[in-house]
């Protein structure tokens, strides 16, 4: 594997241990890249930390972090005192526990990692343990320090690998119910229901998402483009906003402008009863040229 694993480690179920590496599985690092500059001279700019009070610049030797205990006064923790309190890695992810796919809530999950085996002595005891969670269709809760921090993991059986997931802890995730708590309760009519089913139906497909798009990302490319051609880009058109009533707005979602939902019926196309074929969308590949990234 080419990629560098970010964390090498022992995948540990019990007395069955295998050596194995984290692989990052999501990364940013295609993104178009902006740096500050100085728009007199086109430098970049370095970012340096001043005193508050004295707008002296501190030099790295000179910094420490600290915790705000009232407005400006910090309780100072020095380098030696953090990592003296903080725990300490085994170099282990250890199972603790197994629960069903389906019971894990997505708020919780945070960043995926890939997880294989990192030697061929470890390959036997790491597909054991991959095959077991893909049989019992279960997924694995386990915990391990990482970079520094204690860690919850959601291990799952993924191709011939597995993903392990850093699990957000629970005080991390706010109060759906307050969230919501203010929303109205809305009474809607029987042909509301029937529109919005028959707008589900008929867009009705697959999860492709090699078929979205980061029109940002794009946009920022073709500007970086035009600008090093010295050619201008004209902004993008804004649709004009129309005052429509909902009922109204749900029967041109439809295609059914003027037209009544059509009721009882639990397909967009075809016979009653039969599932409206998914619109067939080809992959699209990215359009835009690579540009060399700035700095």
């Amino acid at each position: 594997m080419a990629a560098r694993a970010t964390w090498k480690g022992y995948l540990r179920l019990g007395e069955l241990v295998c050596g194995v590496g984290l692989y990052t599985a999501v990364s940013a690092s295609d993104r178009v890249s902006l740096h500050m500059v100085n728009r007199k001279t086109g430098n970049r700019l370095s970012r340096r930390f001043v005193d508050s009070d004295t707008g002296e610049v501190v030099e790295r030797d000179e910094q420490v972090k600290g915790y705000e205990v009232d407005s400006g006064h910090f309780v100072v923790l020095e380098p030696d005192e953090i990592a003296e309190v903080t725990p300490k890695g085994d170099k282990a992810l250890t199972i603790e526990s197994f629960l069903p796919c389906h019971e894990v809530d997505d708020l919780y999950l945070d960043r995926p990692y890939y997880l294989r085996p990192v030697d061929d002595a470890s390959e036997a005891s790491f597909a054991v343990i991959r095959e077991g969670l893909r049989k019992k269709k279960v997924a694995a809760v386990a915990s391990a320090v990482l970079f520094r921090r204690p860690r919850s993991l959601l291990i799952r059986a993924y191709d011939e690998g597995i993903i392990a997931t850093t699990l957000h802890y629970d005080y991390e995730v706010r109060s759906a119910e307050e969230a919501f708590e203010d929303i109205a309760e809305i009474k809607m009519e029987p042909e509301m229901l029937d529109l919005a089913r028959h707008i589900i139906d008929t867009k009705s497909g697959r999860f492709q998402p090699e078929t979205f798009d980061d029109r940002y990302d794009d946009a920022l490319a073709e500007l970086v483009k035009a600008k090093m051609e010295g050619r201008k880009i004209a902004p993008p058109k804004k649709p004009a906003a129309k005052v429509v009533s909902l009922l109204d707005a749900l029967r041109e979602s439809a295609g059914l402008s003027g037209e009544k939902a059509p009721a009882g019926k639990k397909s967009g196309t075809g016979k009653a009863g039969e599932k409206a074929a998914p619109k067939k969308s080809a992959a699209r590949k990215s359009t835009r040229t690579p540009t060399r990234k700035a700095g």
